[in-house]
């Protein structure tokens, strides 16, 4: 069974992420121990809130480097929500500059008729990667589950792993690049689909794991 190490810096949602984790057969530990990033088999960063309280959540700890040491190194890595945002350079929401791990901007839906912001509820994917490992076994078009004003706005198209458009808005909902995978929406929130992308993500955590050994 993987060891699944969810990143705790205040974040509101770590349990029923952990909940979404071990239903999909894995060992989920809450940690902001650097000891137990280095041991885990993959890494998952949940997160809700806003930007400046998460990035100085992350930089107190002192798991800014370690994070992108993992990464770096190939750990299997999940950003959820807020665990995507950060990865980028900057926000609109915030001052703080982000973890910049993958450039881009973070930006907020622009205003039109007939939309909501925040974007709440549930939104149609557009799979841009259905090779993907999260995808498997997931059909286009699926519904997942949104709760959101900014959208990350990455400078490499090539790294959209799934699109969602919000009035007149196509925006990116999740990244995908090597070991590195990020949804903006929330998997344990969002029925069968969502535990079936947890499913598939502790799934690949366990065949890299065989095949390393």
């Amino acid at each position: 069974m993987a060891t699944i190490a969810v990143i705790d810096y205040d974040a509101g949602n770590l349990h029923s992420a952990c909940k979404g984790l071990e239903a999909a057969g894995a060992s989920p530990q809450v940690t902001d121990a650097v000891a137990d990033l280095e041991k885990a088999d993959a890494i998952v960063l949940p997160g809700v809130g806003s930007w400046d309280p998460t990035v100085q959540g992350i930089r107190s700890r002192g798991l800014e480097a370690p994070i992108k040491r993992a990464i770096a190194a190939g750990k299997p890595f999940l950003g959820i929500c807020m665990g995507l945002q950060v990865l980028f350079d900057a926000s609109e929401e915030g001052q703080e500059p982000g973890l910049g791990i993958v450039p881009g901007t973070v930006r907020r839906f622009r205003p039109e008729p007939g939309i909501t912001i925040p974007h709440m509820g549930w939104n149609r994917l557009t799979l841009n990667q259905p090779d993907c490992p999260l995808w498997q076994g997931i059909p286009e078009q699926s519904w997942m589950y949104f709760v959101h004003s900014y959208y990350v706005d990455p400078v490499n198209p090539q790294v959209r792993s799934a699109t969602i458009t919000h009035g007149t808005q196509t925006v990116t909902a999740a990244i995908a690049t090597g070991n590195l995978m990020a949804v903006q929406f929330h998997p344990e929130k969002s029925s069968d689909a969502g535990m079936h992308l947890l499913a598939n993500f502790v799934q690949w955590v366990n065949a890299r794991q065989a095949v390393a050994v």
